[in-house]
């Protein structure tokens, strides 16, 4: 049974939240980061959106599950 991948419009809302929260961070007079970590702040927040819409989301296949094993003693 195959997983379903987030829908688009959800990984939209995402990004956009995603992005609007960096730039509050990165630009807002009272933000708790220093100013000068801004840049980082952007670029962190750019690299995880492309990140979200490149790779596709981690899961388990059925057969790859494997049962654990009691130990032995």
């Amino acid at each position: 049974m195959p997983v379903a991948d987030m829908p688009a419009d959800v990984k939209a809302i995402v990004s956009i939240i995603t992005l609007i929260v960096a730039a509050g961070l990165a630009y807002w007079a009272r933000s708790p980061i220093r100013p000068e970590f801004s840049t980082f702040v952007m670029v962190t927040a750019v690299f995880m959106v492309i990140a979200m819409w490149i790779f596709p989301e981690a899961g388990v296949k059925k057969g790859d599950v494997k049962k654990s094993s009691s130990p032995s003693t």
